[in-house]
């Protein structure tokens, strides 16, 4: 079972520029995906067996020192803040950068954002069917998109757990050689179609409070009850049990 206390995070945005060339799968985890990886082993070895693994959350941070974690993160570390690392250090060389997941229009307006934001990136684009579980022939036809685009940078945006999940076990069938992150609401940021929280919210660690209010139908099983579980399987954690 996936314990807060044990896991190997990056404990600080510096180490992004260490990280080693080649293909190395990086998700992130918060509070949201650390309760869903409690009651799904598929994701929890996705989360625990990947290369890297990022504190998204500010909760994740503060629950590494008071469990006196393995690792202990001094910052959070957004999926933001791995995708303008990685877009920004691949756009210095110049290069080809593979975003699979969300809609077409979603794709169309990051190929427009991209063209002027990175101009020596070559973008190549995948919208996966939309649907709670690929087929065998849909999870075939994405291995296929990647293997042929052969990227230097390869994002997936399929929401957590499924992006995870996915690249998890599609992992051995990807024949490429670059870094891949699982991103998710990126995607949009990027597009301008979600507005992310304001940096003053971000600065406090309460950009979860800001989308709660923004979106509270939505948000408030997430955040209300989803935040409540994770500080009583802290406390689990903490007690040993």
């Amino acid at each position: 079972m996936i314990c807060i206390r044990n896991l190997n995070l990056l404990c600080s945005r510096a180490e992004l520029a260490n990280l080693p060339e080649g293909k190395l799968l990086i998700n992130t985890i918060n509070a949201f995906s650390y309760n869903n990886a409690r009651r799904d082993v598929l994701f929890e070895e996705a989360l625990t067996k990947g290369d890297v693994l990022i504190p998204d959350g500010i909760s994740i941070v503060r629950v590494c020192k008071f469990l006196n974690g393995k690792s202990r993160p001094k910052e959070r570390i957004a999926g933001w803040d791995l995708f303008v690392h990685e877009m920004q250090r691949l756009n210095e060389k110049g290069g080809k950068v593979m975003f699979l997941g969300s809609s077409e229009k979603v794709l169309k307006l990051i190929r427009q954002k991209a063209a002027i934001v990175y101009p020596n990136l070559e973008v190549v684009t995948y919208s996966p069917p939309y649907k709670p579980q690929f087929t065998v022939e849909d999870d075939l036809n994405m291995v296929k998109a990647i293997n042929d685009a052969n990227p230097d940078l390869l994002w997936i945006g399929m929401t957590a757990p499924k992006q995870e999940k996915w690249a998890y076990a599609n992992w051995d069938r990807l024949n490429i050689h670059c870094h891949v992150g699982t991103v998710g609401a990126v995607f949009d940021f990027f597009a301008g179609t979600y507005k992310r929280a304001p940096m003053i919210w971000q600065r406090l660690g309460l950009e979860w409070l800001y989308r709660l209010l923004k979106e509270p139908r939505r948000m408030w099983r997430r955040y209300i009850i989803g935040n409540l579980m994770f500080c009583v399987l802290v406390f689990r954690e903490k007690l040993g049990f």
